[in-house]
C-alpha cells in the first residue's frame, strides 16, 4: 500500500487539519495516511487541551487511517528532536512520503536544504560555535548561521511550521531511504494568529484562546462537529489548571532536586524556585522567569519536565529503545500494519504487559499526571487501540 505520513498534535483538531489530511492523500496519491501524533503533552511544553485518545478518534474520523503516538521523550522537545523522533517512527513503518504544512511564502526546496545540511555538518557546527552564548535564542541563532552559509536563500526560522519543516527535512535525510517531502502552504491563518478571522479556518492558538474565554460561537465554524462537542463538554487541560501542582513541587523541592531534572541548567533552578513563591498564576510565573536565553516555550518545556519529574537517563533510554505505540486505525490502517509487520523492527505496542510497560514507563507517568488535570478516572495507557469503521 502506498503511504503518506503526517506529523501532528491536533490541539485541537480543526478544519485546517482536515484540509491537510485530504491534501496529503491527494498530493501523495497514497492509499493510507499515517499520523504520528503527540500524546498528552506537546512540543511547546503544554498539556493538550483534549486527551490523546479523543484527538486520535477525531483524526480517524476525518482522514487518518493509522494514528501512532509520538513518545513523550520526543514530543516535548525542541524542533530538531521532535522532528527526528517522528520521522524515525514513519521510517520504521516504511512510509513513502511525508506531507507537512509550511508558513513559507516562497517555494522552498526542503530536499535541497536537507542535502546541504547533511553535507556541511562541519561548517554548520563551526558557525554555531562562533555565535554560542551571544544572547540570541535558538531560532535567531539558526537564522544567522544559515543566512551566513546560504545567503541567497534568506532563510528565516522565526515561524514554527517553517522550523519544523526544516527539522523534518534534516531528520529525513539521515536515513538510507528518505521519504519524499511534500510541503503544503498553510491556508488563511498563521500558526500563532490569536483571533478567528476566517469563516472556515483558524489557528489552534486562536481556537484554544476562544475556548478558554468561552467564545463557542466563533469556534463552531472552524472545527468539525465532533471537536466542537469535545471542547464544549469536556474539562479541558491547561497550564493554569496545573499551576497549583507545579507551584507545590517547586516550593517543596530543594534546588539540588530541581537541578536533577532534565534540561534544568545554568542555575535556572534558583530562579524557578524564587519566582514560584512570588507568582499567583502560571502566566505570571513564566513572565517572571523568562530571559533572552530562556524563552517562554523553553520555560514551559522545563516546567513540564519538572511536573513529571523527568530525568536525563529516562529521555536517553527512550532514544535508545524506540517503539510504536498504536493509538488507533481503520481497515486501511489495519491492512497497512499487517503488510508491514514482518519488516518493522521496532516493538509494536497495542496492549501493555511487563515488557511493553517498561518501555512506556515515562509515557505512563505523564499520562497519570495529565489525568490529574481532567475528569478522566481510568489509566489510559491500558486501553486497546481505537478501531474506526472508516
Amino acid at each position: 500500500m502506498k503511504s503518506c505520513g503526517v506529523i501532528t498534535e491536533y490541539n485541537p483538531f480543526h478544519n485546517g487539519h482536515a484540509y491537510h489530511l485530504k491534501r496529503a492523500r491527494d498530493v501523495s496519491r497514497a492509499e493510507v495516511v499515517v499520523a504520528v501524533m503527540s500524546g498528552n503533552f506537546l512540543q511547546r511544553g503544554e498539556p493538550a487541551i483534549i486527551d490523546k485518545w479523543q484527538r486520535a478518534e477525531v483524526a480517524l474520523t476525518h482522514g487518518a487511517d493509522l494514528v501512532i503516538e509520538l513518545p513523550f521523550a520526543y514530543a516535548v522537545q525542541s524542533a530538531d528532536y521532535f522532528g527526528f523522533g517522528a520521522v524515525k517512527l514513519l521510517q520504521a513503518l516504511g512510509v513513502d512520503s511525508l506531507c507537512f504544512g509550511t508558513d513559507s511564502d516562497e517555494t522552498l526546496d526542503y530536499q535541497a536544504f536537507a542535502e546541504f545540511n547533511q553535507s556541511h555538518q562541519v561548517e554548520l557546527a563551526q558557525a554555531f560555535q562562533e555565535i554560542r552564548n551571544n544572547g540570541m535564542n535558538y531560532p535567531q541563532q539558526m537564522t544567522e548561521v544559515y543566512r551566513k552559509l546560504l545567503p541567497e536563500w534568506q532563510l528565516d526560522f522565526q515561524t514554527p511550521n517553517h522550523i519544523l519543516g526544516m527539522s523534518y527535512a534534516k531528520a529525513n535525510q539521515k536515513f538510507t531511504s528518505p521519504m519524499t517531502l511534500l510541503p503544503i502552504k498553510r491556508e488563511v491563518s498563521h500558526h500563532h494568529q490569536e483571533k478567528i478571522e476566517s469563516f472556515d479556518f483558524a489557528s489552534g492558538t486562536a481556537i484554544r484562546k476562544a475556548t478558554l474565554l468561552g467564545d463557542f460561537r466563533q469556534i463552531e465554524r472552524v472545527v468539525p462537529e465532533d471537536t466542537y462537542q469535545l471542547l464544549t463538554a469536556t474539562k479541558l487541560a491547561s497550564w493554569e489548571g496545573a499551576w497549583p501542582l507545579l507551584k507545590y513541587q517547586l516550593m517543596v523541592s530543594s534546588v539540588d532536586q530541581l537541578a536533577s531534572c532534565y534540561q534544568v541548567v545554568e542555575g535556572i533552578e534558583f530562579r524557578l524556585k524564587e519566582m514560584a513563591v512570588k507568582a499567583n498564576s502560571f502566566g505570571e510565573f513564566v513572565s517572571l522567569v523568562k530571559t533572552k536565553r530562556f524563552t517562554w516555550t523553553r520555560i514551559q518545556r522545563l516546567c513540564t519536565y519538572l511536573l513529571i519529574q523527568v530525568k536525563v537517563e529516562e529521555i536517553e533510554e527512550v532514544r535508545e529503545h524506540s517503539y510504536l505505540r498504536i493509538l488507533g486505525f481503520n481497515d486501511r490502517g489495519r491492512q497497512f500494519l499487517s503488510e508491514r509487520r514482518k519488516e518493522i523492527e521496532l516493538p509494536m505496542v497495542t496492549n501493555l504487559n511487563k515488557t511493553t510497560e517498561s518501555l512506556l514507563h515515562l509515557d505512563i507517568r505523564a499520562g497519570q499526571v495529565y489525568q490529574l488535570l481532567t475528569d478522566s478516572k481510568a489509566q489510559d495507557y491500558y486501553r486497546k487501540p481505537l478501531i474506526s469503521l472508516g
